[in-house]
């Protein structure tokens, strides 16, 4: 019996017709996973292919259970057609989004439907090796409770926040003690293909292919959360920059201040403008005096965290509220920015911070109006995301579905 489909995806060596054939099965499933179910009429004219190749691509993919044969379609005369579409349940993907307190992991089918999620599982994010063997095990005990087999599944993408090489797997910014990259090291303790990315490009690319994305192909989408991070798509395509660093969008000097940020450097617009900042100002504000729902039970001010703040805001507190707006006017400054670099169609507001909705939507639309060119600005949509807390969860399984199968 010869290798199925998945056998030749990850032999090494095979190379001449084998290695066309190979690459042509990918086109086939590319074109129904990004357009849906087709007649062979439909692929030879979409992909300029024979319809005897088409028919012996077809027949080859049947038999390895990726494709089915979904029975005669109408048409207005002649011989009616079959029309073909890929099985859901032939393969399968694992995504896991990595919080600073905690993980979101899901499975999605070749039809990137979402199939099993596991949600704010708790976890510490932490640069030691104790992190990294807990967030293993997590990873291993959701695999562990699924039903699926696990032979089907073809990979699992994870993302992290900070610089993420994703062509070499490594990490720069977490669980970077190895010579190794992290992906083996993952590979080796989970027993699955790894793929590695860094979380705003995840979160991007997760809410261009299912969320808030209405035909643009130029999208910035921001990343609000306890530092910020910033995903480009350029024509429908993530952009990476030379090593995969790009999108260090918290790191612009925009600010002349004496605040130190995580990146070793004075007056980063994370300094001024992320989610650590808000619960610095959050403190500094209480221990002046200031008043706020979260003290009524005598909390200490040093216990609060970025999320409390948040809750408090949608619960109409006026601190939490008035520096919320006072983040989303210093974002709005560095926003501004982007749109003057880029004339992106449209710019999406994603991560935890998000959740505050209008309170930060409408002071960085105030600032983006004020620092921006107008000519610029006005052809630049602003939205909210729509997949919020499983953007990163939803991007990470398509990338690697994209990346083992060559699709998109």
């Amino acid at each position: 019996m010869g290798k199925t489909f998945f056998e030749e995806l990850n032999n090494e060596n095979i190379t001449g017709v084998a290695y066309k054939n190979v690459s042509l099965k990918k086109t086939v499933l590319s074109y129904f996973a990004n357009v849906g179910n087709a007649t062979i009429a439909d692929l030879c004219k979409e992909l300029n292919l024979s319809a005897p190749k088409i028919t012996a691509l077809l027949a080859d993919l049947i038999q390895d259970g990726l494709i089915k044969d979904y029975g005669k379609i109408d048409s207005t005369g002649g011989r009616k057609p079959n029309l073909y579409g890929l099985v859901p349940d032939s393969a399968f993907f694992i995504g896991v989004d990595i919080k600073q307190n905690h993980i979101n992991i899901g499975l999605s089918d070749l039809q990137k439907n979402l199939i099993k999620v596991a949600e704010k599982l708790p976890y510490n994010l932490d640069n030691n090796k104790e992190s990294l063997e807990a967030l293993c095990a997590l990873i291993n005990d959701f695999i562990k409770d699924l039903s699926t087999p696990r032979e089907k599944i073809l990979g699992i993408g994870i993302n992290l926040s900070g610089r993420i090489n994703y062509t070499t797997g490594y990490s720069y910014s977490f669980f970077y003690f190895n010579e190794e990259p992290l992906t083996k090291i993952l590979e080796s303790k989970i027993g699955i293909r790894v793929f590695l990315e860094n979380d705003s490009k995840s979160m991007a690319y997760g809410e261009f292919s299912a969320g808030v994305v209405n035909g643009e192909k130029n999208v910035l989408f921001l990343n609000l959360d306890h530092g910020i991070g910033l995903g480009i798509l350029v024509n429908g395509q993530l952009y990476y920059g030379k090593s995969g660093y790009s999108g260090e969008f918290g790191h612009i000097p925009l600010f002349n201040n004496e605040i130190i940020c995580h990146c070793g450097k004075k007056g980063c617009l994370e300094t001024e403008a992320s989610g650590w900042a808000l619960t610095r100002m959050f403190k500094e504000r209480l221990k002046e005096g200031s008043s706020s729902i979260l003290t009524r039970n005598n909390v200490n001010p040093d216990d609060l965290k970025m999320e409390d703040i948040i809750a408090a805001a949608n619960h109409d507190d006026v601190l939490a509220i008035e520096l919320i707006a006072k983040i989303g006017e210093n974002l709005g400054r560095g926003i501004a920015l982007l749109i003057n670099l880029f004339n992106p169609e449209l710019v999406i507001l994603g991560g935890s911070l998000a959740a505050t909705e209008e309170y930060i939507r409408l002071p960085i639309k105030s600032a983006i109006n004020k620092y921006s060119l107008s000519l610029v600005n006005q052809d630049t949509i602003l939205k909210m995301s729509k997949l919020g807390e499983r953007a990163g969860l939803i991007g990470a399984c398509l990338l690697v579905r994209n990346r083992l199968l060559s699709l998109s």
